[in-house]
């Protein structure tokens, strides 16, 4: 059995409602994030992290988000009419990214189901989980610092970040200790969601990144449905943690939260000051405003 981590699943089932109305029509995960919709940053990190088969969990309204990995035909044939080179070949470069397979989650009954849904096509082997609303910057690609951890140490890797004060209670809080070789891995012994501060096992907040072993869909086949009907991924990785062992790792990067306004608006102007066609011109644009 290969334990190399060559799959990836993009649970990308949503309604997107924070964003209304813009994802009326348009899928959340198409939204631009400068020139690129946020999903296409998640695929392009897991793709330079050695991944070769891309999962999309879908659900109504998300035909914009297969169209955009898929070819477009009419588009190449009008761009090469008019002899557009650079944009017919980035048109094609979209379309050849990765190896890609859907599958519909018809209802959406939560994280860990849509999850559960990538079962038949990832098969025995570990694999990654990215949540597209999770944008990283990072000189090595988040899950690659993941993989790396998980053929060191050989069990499920949940990626963590320092949240410090009240805005940790927003999130699923690792519970466990500091690993003695790696400061940034932490030894799990269990998850709480969304503490109050004063009782947060510690400040290591889990965000959208996964690298799980195939044993997690035994757990979620056998996890109760909670509020809603919904099962979730977090009560499966805490019944995989009795039986193997999961890390915590705070990777190194920057995280944004392109599924917040707020946090869209950062990753917009940050990613577009990195841009070196226009980064220097709008620099000095914001510079002007006199803020």
């Amino acid at each position: 059995m290969s334990k190399r981590v060559r799959t990836a699943v993009f649970p990308a089932g949503g309604l997107g409602t924070r964003f209304l109305p813009a994802t009326k029509v348009v899928p959340k995960e198409m939204l631009p994030l400068v020139d690129k919709p946020i999903i296409q940053y998640g695929v392009e990190e897991a793709l330079a992290s050695g991944i070769e088969h891309i999962i999309f969990i879908t659900g109504r309204g998300k035909g914009a988000m297969e169209d955009h990995f898929d070819i477009s035909y009419e588009l190449d044939a009008t761009l090469e009419k008019k002899g557009k080179k650079e944009l017919l070949e980035l048109s094609r470069k979209i379309s050849s990214l990765a190896r890609v397979s859907y599958v519909r989650q018809k209802e959406p009954l939560g994280l860990g189901h849509a999850v559960l849904c990538a079962k038949q096509l990832v098969g025995d082997e570990p694999f990654a989980v990215l949540l597209p609303d999770d944008v990283i910057d990072a000189p090595v690609p988040c899950i690659k610092q993941m993989i790396d951890v998980y053929e060191e140490r050989g069990g499920s890797v949940l990626a963590t970040m320092t949240i410090e004060g009240p805005a940790i209670s927003a999130y699923g809080v690792l519970a466990g200790s500091q690993d003695a070789k790696n400061p940034r891995i932490y030894n799990c012994t269990g998850m709480v969601e969304k503490p109050k501060l004063e009782v947060a096992p510690s400040k290591q907040a889990i965000i959208g990144r996964y690298i799980l072993t195939p044993r997690v869909f035994e757990t979620l086949e056998k996890t109760t449905p909670g509020a809603g009907g919904e099962i979730q991924l977090t009560d499966g990785i805490l019944a995989l943690l009795e039986r193997e062992k999961v890390f915590g790792f705070t990777f190194e990067g920057k995280r944004f939260d392109a599924g917040d306004k707020f946090g869209m608006l950062q990753a917009t102007v940050e990613f577009a000051l990195k841009r070196p066609e226009f980064g220097d011109k709008f620099r000095a644009y914001l510079k002007g405003l006199g803020l």
